[in-house]
């Protein structure tokens, strides 16, 4: 795991988490750009291969990558509570039932009707294209389901003195680690189940349908559980850049104001088409400017044939990063990796479409564009079509003063696209091929919904030593996705302090593959500056386009996808996704020191938290292994914080462990043990900083001998320390290790 965490160096210790492994696709293949869309019909197994490898190459996240002196570096950011409207419900028509799914424990597809492949035949690059060292994912030599995994009940360890041997277990499941590698998961379920629980011990049956504790359909979902939304307006803390009076179901927004609103300054979107995005030019006199939106318009309606002349028509309103910039990538995918059907029709139809969506950006974007900046609480609406344009100029690289660390953006994560054209990784060819299957559809149909970003601050948390709250319901398996099997729900991303991570550069996780099959998502990126320990950012109503399989190196478009999620009134998709970053660990002792757990609880109750007084209309918590992998995380400690952040949001949680049966079987019983005994958030809290106090503060070890669920299940079970907790909480006295609070 360390050799993974040194590999994430410039990110920061809140580094972007993109640790949980999904699978999303058919093995039936669209052709990228003239092949017939089909809907959603098929779905994957759950269970990934090799999920710990992806976050360790994230390196720098890519947000702040080596690849020269033009890329951010990115700074804490802030989040809006302004939001009490995001409602969600994904995906009705999914099954989700997790009962009909038997566990799987080897990676098994599920596979469509049609098996044509008619874009990624070549999924490997060339023979004489070399893969540089940096696209390799580290692997831990300690693969979480490889080895025998020895869980007694935790009753009997306490009983007897023994405990649980969770110093393996936190080797093996510390979270990139917790999803089912592909010829290990019948080992896994085969070995001793922890028997502490009635339930677990009855039970063949329970674990063979692939999940415990609540069923997934009890939990609320979006759009059935929410509030009535009110008439969509624009306020001083929500920015609405379409006509909300003109707002009908199935038909596109319109942009308002009617016409282009100049602004130049330091709290909104600096936009290519202003007029003061000027280009210094040579005269004969010696110098002088002229528009660079002119410039773009001349370059892009150039006529563009092949990878060359996007090339250099981006250099030529780029002049400064000529010899810097690659398109190695790009170029790639057009000789290499496209047939002749697919690059008639990308430089006939799409491209040209793509240059007529970015240069309608004074027709579309009219209003200036907020900057959501670090403690501010703001919600911005755009029209999807809008967001359509932005990113259409994102790929041409068009948005000025964004290509450098230097500038007034340094804090922001990079928008234009230029290192998705680098280098000859298959990673990139993969971006490319599923947000050009995005820009297909966004240029061929005209889009009709509204995306609601919100930044959220945090300025009061809750007091954890004091909380009365008790654990809310649990539903935990092994198998499924978040976006598949959690919608409707609140989707948690995996993020880093920038958000989309390494998005439109080299790296390919959790995070980033959300973004890029949501590529909606991307564009907050234009506009949202790096996220702070207090903030969050939630996006409701992106859409899905694109489906895939695999995982950082093994990733592959798979096929188009038509997301069919309900609208809600203000006409957003019901898929409501927050961004939460956690704390990376270098030395696996730190995260359980009293700060950093009650950091990572206040960052989870920030995103979790909505100001609605009845919880019946808040949907269930749809997360996993958050903090984990290559940024060090236990994922025992992780879920306990989620479920007590959770918890006092007034939220129950689907828990995803991405192949994990062992974890999914230890967080369960420690669930039902710390319910069935009244344990409420407060004394949890107190729990975990006596476990940092007597346990980890004098370890000798890397990690500690006696495992945190066999210490809380003792210390609960005590008839001696039954009200010690309780009673030093009441009376103010701070737990034994907190002085640093």
């Amino acid at each position: 795991m360390e050799s993974q965490e040194s590999v994430t160096a410039e990110v920061g210790a809140e580094g972007g988490n993109k640790d949980v492994p999904k699978t999303n696709s058919t093995d039936g293949k669209d052709e990228l750009f003239c092949g017939p869309q089909r809907s959603d019909a098929t779905k994957d197994c759950a269970l990934i291969e090799n999920t710990q490898d992806a976050a360790a190459s994230q390196t720098s996240l890519d947000c702040g990558s080596p690849s020269g002196p033009d890329e951010p570096v990115f700074v804490g950011r802030s989040i809006s509570t302004s939001l009490t409207h995001t409602s969600n419900g994904q995906k009705s028509k999914r099954s989700s039932s997790p009962g009909h799914h038997p566990v799987k424990t080897t990676c098994v597809a599920a596979h469509s009707s049609n098996p044509k492949l008619s874009l990624c035949l070549r999924i490997s690059p060339r023979k004489d294209v070399s893969t540089p060292s940096c696209d390799v994912e580290m692997l831990s030599p300690d693969s979480p389901v490889s080895k025998p995994v020895l869980v007694n009940s935790l009753a009997d360890n306490n009983r007897d003195g023994t405990v649980c041997e969770d110093s393996q277990q936190f080797v093996k499941h510390s979270d990139s680690e917790c999803s089912a590698k592909e010829n290990t998961g019948s080992a896994d379920a085969g070995k001793t189940e922890c028997s502490g629980s009635s339930e677990m011990s009855q039970s063949g049956a329970l674990f063979e349908r692939g999940w415990l504790g609540t069923p997934i359909d009890e939990l609320n979902r979006m759009p059935q559980c929410a509030p009535p939304l009110p008439h969509l307006k624009a306020t001083h803390n929500h920015t609405v850049t379409v006509r909300t009076d003109f707002l009908r179901e199935g038909e596109v927004p319109v942009p308002h104001p009617s016409k282009f609103k100049d602004a130049w300054d330091d709290v909104a979107v600096k936009m290519p088409c202003s007029e003061k995005n000027l280009f210094p030019m040579e005269t004969e006199d010696g110098g002088g400017v002229q528009s660079r939106w002119e410039l773009i318009q001349t370059s892009l309606r150039g006529g563009l044939k092949s990878s060359l002349d996007v090339r250099d028509a981006i250099l030529r309103y780029n002049i400064a990063h000529a010899k810097k910039w690659d398109f190695t990538a790009l170029n790639l995918l057009c000789t290499e990796y496209l047939e002749q059907s697919e690059l008639q029709p990308l430089f006939d139809v799409v491209l040209p479409a793509m240059v007529d969506l970015a240069l309608s950006a004074p027709v579309l974007c009219t209003m200036p564009i907020p900057l959501l900046k670090s403690r501010m609480n703001h919600s911005l609406t755009l029209s999807q079509q809008q967001i359509a344009c932005l990113l259409a100029n994102s790929f041409f690289c068009t948005f000025p003063r964004r290509n450098s660390r230097k500038s007034e953006y340094c804090n922001y994560p990079e928008i234009n696209f230029y290192r998705l054209f680098e280098g000859p990784s298959p990673r990139k060819i993969e971006k490319l091929k599923t947000l050009l299957c995005y820009f297909r559809r966004a240029t061929q149909t005209k889009l009709k919904g509204l995306v609601t970003f919100t930044r959220q601050s945090l300025n009061t948390p809750p007091n954890w030593e004091s909380s009365k709250t008790l654990l809310k319901r649990l539903h935990i398996t092994c198998e499924g996705t978040i976006e598949d099997d959690g919608y409707g729900m609140l989707q948690v991303d995996f993020a880093n302090r920038c958000v989309g991570g390494g998005v439109t550069g080299h790296g390919l996780v959790q995070e980033e593959i959300r973004f890029l099959i949501n590529p909606e998502l991307i564009v907050s990126r234009l506009f949202t500056e790096t996220l702070e320990c207090n903030e969050c950012l939630i996006v409701t109503g992106t859409e899905q386009y694109s489906k895939y399989a695999g995982y950082a190196e093994s990733f592959k478009w798979k096929d188009s996808h038509k997301d069919e999620t309900a609208r809600d009134d203000w006409q957003r998709r019901c898929t409501e996704i927050v961004a939460i970053d956690a704390l990376k660990f270098r030395h696996f002792l730190e995260q359980f020191l009293p700060e950093k757990m009650t950091r990572e609880l206040n960052k989870a109750y920030c995103g979790f938290f909505r100001n609605i007084a009845n919880s019946k209309h808040l949907s269930a918590v749809a997360t996993g292994n958050w903090g984990c992998g290559a940024f060090g995380g236990d994922t025992r400690l992780k879920a306990l914080i989620q479920l007590m952040a959770a918890a006092e949001a007034g939220r129950d949680v689907a828990y995803f462990t991405f192949g994990d049966a062992q974890l999914m079987r230890d967080v369960h019983e420690i669930h039902t043990f710390l319910t069935a005994r009244q344990v409420t958030v407060g004394r949890l809290y107190y729990l975990l900083n006596e476990y940092s106090s007597l346990v980890c503060k004098n370890c000798r070890t890397t990690r500690p001998d006696v495992s945190l669920y066999s210490f809380i299940h003792e210390r609960v079970s005590s008839p001696a320390s039954a009200d010690g907790p309780d009673s030093a909480k009441d009376s103010g006295i701070s737990p034994p290790s907190s002085a640093s609070h």
